[in-house]
């Protein structure tokens, strides 16, 4: 899952509101001076954040959707290495809208064009 917005936007907070959801029972913070953090839970959790990055050659040298081959890979300012990730991907775009508001779009690539995003609501 590739999340983009701008600084502030809730990328880190919608990163660890996922993580819950899937069992991880540590806090998921922002890796941003790491890079990337690998959690357990009902399945395993990598946490990217690429801002820090200054090129595609570095983000493929992370190697972050083998990794994740097992789980889920969530990457922080995913829209800037959309190029580099498998083409079945989900985008999240975090749009700030107001005072705490913020507008969330799902933007499906590949096989999750053909989903229903509808049905993965609880």
């Amino acid at each position: 899952m590739l999340l983009s917005g701008r600084l502030g936007a809730g990328k880190t907070l919608f990163a660890a509101g996922v993580g819950e959801g899937l069992g991880v029972e540590e806090p998921l913070t922002s890796p941003s001076f790491i890079l990337a953090r690998a959690h357990n839970g009902f399945l395993p959790v990598v946490h990217a954040d690429v801002y820090r990055l200054g090129t595609s050659a570095e983000f493929e040298d992370l190697d972050l959707p083998e990794q994740a081959r097992d789980g889920v890979l969530l990457i922080e300012w995913g829209d800037v290495v959309a190029h580099g990730v498998p083409e079945d991907h989900l985008m999240v775009k975090i749009e700030i809208v107001g005072e705490g508001e913020r507008l969330f779009r799902f933007v499906p690539s590949g096989k999750w064009i053909h989903k229903n995003l509808a049905e993965l609501r609880p």
